[in-house]
């Protein structure tokens, strides 16, 4: 593997910080993580800015990351986040000649850790970059923090061809944009490596259900819980299994309305390697995450959007996903229409992961050597 090239003698080894603050965070760039440290001529730091606490911590140990740096939260607010979280990393940035600094998606953390690299003049490296749904309020604050750090980078690492166009429609050169799959495969095949996931069920499965979005919150949440109690009364053979989110406006409405449910388990959120195998054990998935329609193909199972619009439109032209918004009857009908109609539910099951193949993270790593240490490099093919 490139990665692995030996360093050249009297060559600079180059310092290399890596932003996190929340669970998927964490699980992207894990695995460039890893292919980093195998890397000679990189010397990698891992940073986590707090923005996630013991969900983080879980997430952190499962890919068994420990953090060279980690920051202090100051307060509940965002904006007690923002402020604490750009003075620690001003420091940060002091403290050594750092030759990029690395961020994934569109957290705070994320813009915080680019804004911090801009004023210090240290290049950015973006992690699955590109992915846009042109409406600032939705996903709020995504899409606007998404578009900032794009505008900071100066590598843009896209995950799909339609964020590399995106890229490149708004002026970004060629030259800055490395098209690689999303390095959530990666993370999902080094979870199946070293934690064993496999599907562990005979039959049918659960529905899997997940909601947590600020866009959904309040009418939409009651909307979609109501949806599901529906469901699991018109098939009291079908199990829910639901992970709760931590939020009380998700906690409020999810156990009032479904608490009582006997095919409906509600748990707490569950760590990466639980939502790993939760995920192959599934029939079909109810969620308004972005990260689990990029994650569901990979084990086969159908996926239905619990939103208006979604920034990854490549698993709904796939045809593994469907944009079904959050409405009560929308959501029953169309559960009720898969469950009838076996071949549309295989045709979703059987279309594919068009996010990746699991190479991500090597193209990532032997970019970087290609543009740091100035050594072209093979690098592997995106299917």
């Amino acid at each position: 593997m490139s990665a692995l090239l030996p360093l050249r003698a009297g060559a600079v080894v180059h310092d290399i910080l890596l932003v996190s603050g929340t669970r998927p965070e964490i699980i992207k760039l894990a695995p460039v993580y890893h292919a980093l440290r195998d890397a000679p001529w990189a010397r990698v730091s891992w940073l986590h800015t707090g923005q996630h606490g013991d969900m983080a911590d879980q997430i952190l140990a499962c890919f068994d990351v420990v953090p060279d740096i980690s920051l202090t939260r100051g307060g509940d607010s965002l904006l007690d986040f923002s402020t604490g979280c750009r003075q620690q990393l001003d420091a940060v940035m002091q403290q050594r000649a750092w030759s990029l600094v690395m961020v994934q998606g569109d957290t705070e953390s994320a813009f915080q850790g680019a804004l911090a690299a801009f004023y210090h003049r240290v290049p950015v490296a973006h992690v699955e970059a590109g992915l846009r749904t042109y409406n600032l309020a939705r996903p709020f604050p995504e899409e606007g923090l998404r578009q900032m750090i794009s505008r900071l980078a100066r590598f843009h690492f896209a995950p799909t061809q339609r964020s590399r166009v995106a890229l490149q429609t708004e002026g970004i050169a060629d030259d800055f944009i490395t098209l690689t799959g999303n390095t959530v495969i990666d993370a999902q095949q080094w979870t199946c490596a070293h934690r064993g996931v496999q599907r562990s069920v005979q039959g049918r499965g659960h529905l899997l259900v997940t909601v947590h979005r600020r866009e959904n919150w309040g009418h939409d949440v009651q909307e979609i819980c109501h949806a599901i109690a529906d469901i699991a009364r018109l098939q009291p053979e079908l199990q829910v299994l639901f992970p709760v989110h931590l939020n009380p406006v998700i906690q409020g409405p999810v156990n009032d309305i479904l608490g009582g449910i006997s095919n409906v388990t509600l748990t707490s959120p569950l760590d990466y390697t639980g939502m790993q195998q939760a995920l192959a054990d599934a029939w079909m998935v109810l969620t308004d995450s972005g990260g689990l329609q990029e994650e569901a193909p990979t084990f086969g199972v159908p996926v239905l959007v619990l939103r208006d619009e979604t920034e990854r439109p490549e698993a709904i032209e796939a045809g593994c996903a469907l944009l079904i918004g959050a409405t009560r009857s929308a959501i029953v009908s169309e559960v009720t229409r898969l469950t009838q109609d076996s071949a549309a539910w295989t045709r979703m099951a059987r279309a594919g992961n068009p996010f990746g193949d699991g190479t991500a993270s090597a193209q990532i790593v032997a970019a970087l050597h290609h543009s740091l240490v100035g050594e072209p490099v093979a690098q592997p093919e995106l299917a």
